[in-house]
């Protein structure tokens, strides 16, 4: 039996955790919060719940694994249902809709009302990303990407597949309505990626969507945190709670232990990280060698944006709002240059929208809703006082939704709070408070990543955003396979 240590507890940390416990492993997971879950913390404000971390829960089949690993049934503890649409899509420059979702027909009958000669183009589209899936999930999510020759071995079949092209390059492909192509297009922002920049290996999201469906956990995702904590608990995994590591120890090639600011210090045989890897290189390494590749990374990586959210609930119901609704502001590539390329706060702006009670009424009092917005910003590269402007800026989103799809929303908001690039630096020690770690450019995928087993300590491996193979809950989630694939070839 090895001894394990698992440095924080997001999705990727938590599944590294169950899988090394289920191999048969002494485990140990350390928190540097009070609560489990790293970004994926809940909010409660005079009766509004508030998911603050991932909202979009695809590929259920991964949390469906974590519990049989260990021998349980997740429906006994959780239940996911799916969500029909999956989202809507306001459009403000014609203030029309769309609805994303799970029936074919459908989605086929709106898209033949927008732009005829489109239907075949969609059909053509889900196709190619079925073809797209097989090979960029099903054959390479869960696998190690460390050595270049793997990276080498699929090189011929990212090629084949145009994975050279940008995603809304392969939307246009097949797509010619504008509102069709910008929803099409717009699933890398949810994993920190510019549609025009991002690999088109990412257009499998539809494939992959189709396949698995789009489902939210009643009780939030606060409660799939609470119920994997409760399941570790059971099978003997030891949690430490507010340890915030100080610095990671070497002895020769291995890393060999972790002090914590609380003076206390853990020897292991392997270690896991679960935070940033530029924050494991660049402070808990500090003053040890690091490897060239992730010297390289450190210097050069793009990031992905920032996010601005606002929590709020309001004091009526909204049931025009679907489950998750993307609101596309006027502008759509030239925005998305100057947040990703300048790192500019633009006058104008999108918005994501996450109105839960749609599905689960316990989030908000009687008659009333709990919302968040998230819009696409620069990350800290733009030097903004997100201090001083947050108030101003939540003002002008929801102005905007209240002149739009949610009237009276001005008289009828409550407890609104925010969170900036600012705080998920501070709260969640992201490099430049960016939302996703590093983007998800095709030179920054896959081997290009940081890798999974640390290049120079060969008992340090990494899950989560930053690594292979990449954000979203299905990347850091197979993040922990490809650590399982690693450690047990």
């Amino acid at each position: 039996m090895k001894k394990i240590s698992i440095l924080g507890s997001g999705f990727g940390g938590i599944a590294a955790a169950i899988r090394m416990r289920a191999r048969g492993n002494d485990v140990e997971l350390f928190e540097r919060l009070p609560k489990l879950g790293g970004r994926a913390q809940v909010f409660e404000k005079n009766g509004f719940i508030h998911d603050a971390g991932p909202t979009v829960i695809t590929a259920p089949i991964l949390f469906f694994e974590l519990f049989e690993l260990l021998g349980e049934n997740l429906e006994d503890h959780l239940e996911f249902k799916p969500l029909d649409p999956w989202y809507r899509f306001y459009f403000t420059k014609n203030n029309t809709t769309f609805d994303y979702g799970p029936n074919q027909e459908h989605m086929l009958e709106q898209i033949r009302e927008i732009s005829v000669k489109d239907v075949d183009g969609y059909l053509r589209m889900l196709k190619e990303s079925t073809k797209i899936f097989e090979l960029g999930y099903e054959k390479l999510a869960s696998r190690p990407f460390h050595k270049l020759t793997q990276m080498l071995r699929y090189g011929p079949d990212i090629i084949r597949l145009k994975g050279y092209q940008s995603v809304y390059s392969f939307v246009s492909r097949h797509i010619k309505d504008e509102n069709l192509r910008q929803a099409f297009s717009i699933q890398p922002l949810l994993v920190g990626g510019n549609p025009f920049s991002t690999s088109s290996i990412y257009s499998l999201i539809h494939a992959l969507e189709k396949k698995w469906g789009i489902y939210f956990c009643m009780g939030g995702t606060g409660k799939i945190v609470l119920e994997l904590e409760k399941l570790m608990i059971r099978h003997g995994i030891k949690i430490f709670y507010n340890h915030d590591a100080e610095r990671i120890n070497t002895k020769g090639s291995q890393v060999s232990s972790i002090e914590f600011t609380n003076g206390k210090s853990y020897n292991f045989d392997k270690l896991i990280c679960n935070a940033d890897p530029l924050q494991v290189s660049t402070d808990l390494l500090k003053g040890k060698q690091v490897s060239l590749h992730n010297r390289v990374i450190e210097k050069f990586a793009k990031h992905s944006m920032g996010l601005f959210v606002i929590f709020f609930g309001t004091k009526k119901k909204y049931n025009n709002i679907a489950h998750h609704t993307i609101w596309m502001g006027p502008r759509y590539k030239a925005l998305l240059e100057e947040i990703f390329d300048k790192h500019t706060l633009a006058e104008d702006f999108s918005v994501y929208l996450h109105r839960p009670t749609c599905t689960d009424s316990s989030f908000a009092p009687p008659n009333g809703d709990s919302f968040y917005a998230l819009v696409p910003v620069p990350n800290l590269k733009g030097k903004y006082n997100w201090d001083e402007i947050k108030k101003e800026f939540s003002m002008k989103v929801l102005d905007a939704l209240n002149k739009s799809i949610m009237p009276e929303l001005n008289e009828n908001v409550v407890d609104i709070f925010s969170m900036t690039p600012k705080d998920f630096k501070k709260d969640y020690r992201t490099p430049f408070g960016s939302g996703f770690s590093i983007a998800p450019k095709l030179l920054q995928s896959a081997w290009f990543r940081t890798h999974n087993q640390d290049d120079l300590y060969k008992n340090l491996f990494y899950v989560g955003a930053g690594t292979h193979p990449g954000a979203g809950l299905p990347g850091v989630l197979n993040s922990a396979k490809v650590v399982e694939n690693i450690i047990y070839p």
